[in-house]
């Protein structure tokens, strides 16, 4: 498997040999869909909250008296049939996560990143030291890469502020660092691009065995 390297205006400088290790694996649809249903799960910020007609402020007195008025019988205001009364089994704050062990994670990562390329959709940029977003913008529309872009940086690599100042701007441009690089930002994304830092980084570490 290979992936195109482009130089910092956009110009194709050759390719690259990616390691079967990492993106030569198996496509495995079910997995990569169980993982990142938990990550947009684990995601959620379970803030939403309703109120029990026993949270409910108000409604200690019987609204009228039990017989006599010709009305249907009521002995709180709050209940949950009428206006302002509490809500039956609304939500609650409560987390969403969803347990997926590490080597499932691992796993659908792999297969995200075989699947991408695959399909042509991994490049290598080499040797950009612009920090202009119109320099950035032109280096993508010369190699022909459109839509969302995921750029992958290596924290300890320099260059990565310079990186990241030049592409934060465009829109549909991501940014992940190697070590939390997800299943869902890598299958979004129609191109993902490593800095030639982040792929030997990647490519020591293995994807996070």
């Amino acid at each position: 498997m290979k992936a195109p390297v482009i130089d910092a205006t956009g110009k194709s400088t050759g390719t690259r040999d990616l390691p079967d290790e990492i993106f030569g694996g198996e496509v495995n649809l079910p997995l990569m869909h169980q993982v990142v249903t938990a990550q947009l799960a684990e995601a959620r910020s379970g803030t939403a909250s309703t109120k029990k007609r026993s949270e409910v402020r108000g409604g200690g007195k019987k609204p009228w008296r039990q017989k006599g008025t010709g009305r249907a019988r009521h002995g709180s205001s709050r209940s949950p049939i009428w206006v302002g009364g509490g809500v039956v089994f609304g939500p609650k704050p409560r987390s969403y996560a969803v347990k997926v062990n590490k080597k499932m994670k691992v796993a659908a990562l792999r297969s995200a990143l075989a699947d991408k390329a695959t399909n042509g959709g991994i490049w290598i940029l080499d040797g950009f030291t612009e920090t202009r977003t119109k320099a950035a913008a032109t280096a993508l529309k010369t190699a022909g890469i459109g839509g969302r872009i995921l750029i992958v940086l290596d924290p300890d690599d320099e260059a990565s502020v310079t990186i990241d100042r030049a592409f934060r701007n465009l829109d549909g441009a991501g940014f992940s660092l190697t070590g939390s690089l997800g299943t869902y930002d890598v299958l979004v994304a129609d191109a993902v691009i490593f800095t030639s830092s982040s792929l030997e980084r990647l490519t020591n570490k293995k994807v996070a065995t």
